[in-house]
């Protein structure tokens, strides 16, 4: 039962982990989904730090009696990482904006509900203005 605290952090990990997974899996909403992928990259940004620090590591500065460092290659890839997870959770929300103007929702089943809608009048469309098309199709099928 001693290991339980020092684990404490991967069990925080994998519960983000698979919340945002669920989120992302489960939710027909493309901005919630957003979210459940932000809560996704929060657990690997967890996870990372977590593994980058030592029991005893102390900052990497040369001093003269100390023996065991801390990486700081973690933490500078995480920085990274906020830096890049924001710039795509923008252009997903801009993504999302111009989703909304186009089929005036951002509800999953409705969009592809109204695309299918929408090839079925250019179908439709094509038909009245090639009918002959139309009749080669119907002979190729038969």
């Amino acid at each position: 039962m001693n290991e339980f605290p020092g684990l404490i952090n991967y069990w925080i990990v994998v519960f983000l982990m698979m919340a945002g997974f669920y989120v992302v899996i489960s939710r027909g909403n493309l901005v919630k989904k957003l979210v459940g992928l932000g809560l996704f990259q929060a657990s690997v940004f967890i996870l990372y730090i977590t593994m980058g620090n030592l029991r005893e590591g102390l900052a990497p500065i040369a001093t003269e009696g100390v023996t065991t460092y801390s990486s700081p290659l973690p933490h500078v890839l995480i920085l990274t990482a906020i830096v890049v997870g924001v710039a795509t959770t923008s252009v997903g929300l801009a993504l999302v904006v111009r989703i909304h103007e186009a089929y005036g929702s951002v509800e999953e089943d409705e969009i592809h509900a109204k695309d299918l809608a929408d090839d079925d009048a250019d179908l439709a469309d094509d038909d009245a203005l090639f009918p002959e098309r139309a009749v080669d199709a119907e002979e190729s099928s038969a």
